[in-house]
């Protein structure tokens, strides 16, 4: 069996080190695996680079004037389809292309035409809407008919101008039609349902599959120095982790939150803190965590981790803090409630995005204290990311689009 993933990036953030897992896993196992990227980190082996610097930006510069994204990087995607046609992969499996570096059109063009068994991971919504990627905060339900008229055009992948949603969902609906062999993997059930009402509805195989997490890195563990360190000794403390701190991912709540806590509570936000602009001073910002390792230090350190994000198709890092022992206060919606339970085994959801409500349930998970939860939200992780697991879920996948007839 011979596979190549493409994906925006490769070992950074959560999808470049869930497809580099992928990739390593399937090299294990003796299975031909490659990666194509416009960002491949380290990787230089069985790999192919996508473009160029000067291309990304003038495919990004070229979608916000047209309204149009995955419509240019011509060049770049003829040079990829020549790669693969010498390689001649049995499966090619797509994770995130709307990063300005393929033309879509192009690509699922000559997959179609050579009949290649396709495997779509929906890391996020973009697949099957017009243009973006979640639609749950401008509550949007127009990508089950024809998008159009966008409440999103410009949030995301920012259009200057033209809506062109309608026409880019009815170009997505003609291109994925076209694949006779494909699977359509949604990282959550919350997003496979939706999915499944979608332009994608016809796949040959539209399943879930969770997200892995690392369990031996992602583990509880004695992070006593770490406290030391950061001056938390003796504290309780509240963890947040986010790429970079928004309003839509809940800054607001922790600022609110910080002005309820005791003296004897800390926030903790890692991640890009840049356009925050008024810090609160009960909130430590540690800035971008890229040392797995230590990331996973930070999650077991923790008290409890707090994630306000009110649309997720998936939810890594609540992942990642579950198998690190600690236990969860998030918001109740999309996918989360199916990654924290609703049985307390994981943690507590909110039904609305109330600091006062957050820092109830933070309380009570103070008053009973971590280790009362520890155990069992790891049994939970254990459970439900298992990277061994969920990894040969998709190899069945692969193996079962092969064989169709």
């Amino acid at each position: 069996m011979k596979v190549i993933q493409i994906n925006a990036v490769y070992e950074t953030s959560s999808t470049g080190r869930t497809t580099m897992e992928m990739h390593e896993a399937m090299l294990h196992m003796g299975i031909e695996s490659y990666v194509a990227s416009p960002n491949l980190a380290a990787l230089k082996e069985n790999s192919y680079q996508i473009g160029h610097r000067a291309d990304w930006k003038r495919h990004a510069l070229l979608s916000r004037i047209t309204g149009k994204q995955g419509y240019f990087s011509s060049g770049a995607t003829r040079q990829l389809l020549k790669y693969l046609d010498q390689l001649n992969p049995d499966i090619i499996h797509l994770r995130n292309l709307h990063a300005n570096y393929i033309n879509l059109n192009m690509l699922l063009s000559e997959i179609s035409k050579r009949d290649i068994c396709t495997v779509i991971t929906l890391h996020d919504c973009w697949f099957y809407t017009g243009r973006c990627v979640y639609y749950i905060e401008c509550g949007c339900n127009r990508w089950l008919q024809e998008c159009g008229n966008c409440p999103a055009l410009h949030s995301g992948n920012n259009s200057l101008i033209f809506d062109r949603s309608s026409q880019m969902l009815a170009d997505k609906k003609r291109l994925f039609s076209a694949i006779r062999k494909l699977a359509v993997i949604g990282v959550s059930q919350w997003v496979t349902n939706d999915a499944s009402r979608s332009i994608l509805k016809d796949a040959s195989i539209i399943k879930c599959i969770y997200n892995w997490i690392d369990m031996d890195i992602f583990r509880p563990q004695d992070c006593a120095a770490l406290r030391e360190e950061m001056n938390l000794k003796g504290k309780f403390v509240i963890l947040g982790v986010s790429a970079g701190w928004s309003k839509q991912k809940g800054i607001e709540v922790f600022t609110d939150l910080a002005d309820m806590l005791p003296e004897d509570c800390q926030i903790v936000l890692a991640g890009d803190a840049s356009s925050v602009i008024n810090k609160h001073d009960k909130i430590k910002f540690i800035g971008s965590v890229a040392d797995i390792g230590r990331l996973s230090e930070l999650y077991s350190m923790a008290d409890v981790f707090v994630n306000p994000t009110i649309q997720e198709t998936f939810g890594k890092t609540t992942a990642e803090a579950m198998a690190s022992g600690t236990p969860v206060v998030a918001y109740n919606g999309t996918a989360t409630p199916e990654l924290v339970g609703t049985d307390g085994t994981g943690g507590y959801l909110i039904d609305q995005n109330r600091a006062n409500l957050y820092f109830e349930q933070i309380m009570v998970i103070r008053q009973n204290s971590k280790l009362f939860y520890t155990e069992q939200v790891r049994a939970r992780a254990e459970q439900m990311f298992s990277k061994d697991k969920n990894i040969q879920s998709y190899i069945e996948v692969y193996k079962a689009l092969m064989e169709t007839p």
